[in-house]
C-alpha cells in the first residue's frame, strides 16, 4: 500500500507538472497574439496619423512640413550592416522622379574619420554646391557639426540604427562572404570559414566585445574621444546629437515605419517610398 501511494503521488505530481507547462504555454501563446494584435494596431494608427499630417481639413491639399525649400541637404552617414544599403536604394530609385540629386560620401580608404582640412572642405563644398541641392548625401562617415565651421545653415541628419549583436554577426559574416551588391568584390576576411560562435569561443578580434561599439562614434562624431571603445563622454555626446542634431532616427528592424515617417515628413525626397 505504501508503495502503491508513492507512486500515485508521482503521478498526481507529474500530471500537475505537465498541466502546469500546458497552461504556461498556452497563457505564453495568448500573450503573443496580443501584443501581435497590438502591434498590428499600432501601425494602423500610425498610417493614420501620418495620412492626416499630410492633409489639411478641407479636403486633401499636402502640407508643406519641411520639405518646400529646393536648397535642402540630407545627410545620410550611414552605419554599416544596418540595411543602409537597402534603404539607399530607395533613394537612388526616387530622386529622378522627386528631383532630387544623391551623391556618395566616398572618403579615403572609407575612413569614416576625416582631417581637419577635408572637413572644412566638405562642409564648405556641401554648403556651397547650389547645382546639387536639394541633395541626399549618403557615406560610413561619422556626424560633423557644420555650424563649428560658419556653415549658415545646417543640413538635415538622418540614420538608422540596428541591435548591436545582431549587427556585428552581420557585419562579422560580410566581411568573409560579402552581398549580392558587389558580389565579384574580394572582401579582407574571404576565405575564413570559422563561425561568429566558434570565433567566440576562440576569442577572436573579429568578434570582440569592443567591436558593439562601432554604431557610437557615428553619431559621435570626429573627436577622438568618439572612437575610444567604452568612453562614457562619447556615448553621452552620441546620446546628446542623436537627440539635438538628428531630424529622425530609424531602427533596421522597424525600417519600413522610418521610412513611411520619412514620406510623410520629407515628401520633397521620399514621396513615393511607402
Amino acid at each position: 500500500m505504501g508503495i502503491s501511494r508513492i507512486m500515485m503521488s508521482h503521478k498526481f505530481q507529474l500530471m500537475a507538472v505537465l498541466t502546469f507547462g500546458v497552461a504556461m504555454l498556452f497563457i505564453e501563446n495568448q500573450i503573443q497574439k496580443l501584443e501581435d494584435s497590438r502591434a498590428r494596431l499600432e501601425r494602423t494608427v500610425t498610417i493614420h496619423d501620418i495620412a492626416d499630417l499630410r492633409h489639411t481639413e478641407d479636403g486633401g491639399r499636402e502640407l508643406p512640413l519641411l520639405a518646400d525649400k529646393d536648397d535642402m541637404v540630407i545627410i545620410y552617414n550611414r552605419v554599416p550592416k544596418t540595411g543602409s544599403t537597402s534603404f539607399t536604394n530607395i533613394a537612388y530609385d526616387l530622386c529622378a522622379k522627386n528631383h532630387f540629386h544623391v551623391l556618395h560620401i566616398n572618403t579615403t580608404k572609407n575612413n569614416p574619420v576625416m582631417s581637419l582640412q577635408d572637413q572644412m572642405r566638405f562642409v564648405r563644398n556641401i554648403s556651397s554646391w547650389r547645382e546639387m541641392k536639394p541633395g541626399f548625401y549618403h557615406g560610413h562617415v561619422a556626424y560633423l557639426d557644420f555650424s563649428k565651421y560658419g556653415a549658415k545653415v545646417k543640413p538635415m541628419y538622418i540614420n538608422v540604427v540596428r541591435d548591436p549583436i545582431e549587427r556585428l554577426v552581420s557585419y562579422y559574416y560580410f566581411l568573409r562572404f560579402g552581398d549580392n551588391y558587389r558580389p565579384g568584390l574580394r572582401r579582407r576576411k574571404q576565405g575564413d570559414k570559422k563561425t561568429f560562435d566558434e570565433c567566440v569561443s576562440s576569442g577572436g578580434s573579429d568578434c570582440a566585445p569592443e567591436k558593439l561599439w562601432l554604431q557610437i562614434p557615428f553619431f559621435c562624431g570626429h573627436h577622438s574621444e568618439c572612437w575610444n571603445a567604452g568612453s562614457r563622454w562619447a556615448l553621452e555626446q552620441a546620446k546628446y546629437n542623436l537627440v539635438n542634431e538628428y531630424l529622425l532616427v530609424g531602427v533596421t528592424e522597424e525600417l519600413e515605419d522610418f521610412i513611411m515617417i520619412l514620406e510623410a515628413v520629407l515628401p520633397r525626397f521620399f514621396k513615393g517610398a511607402t
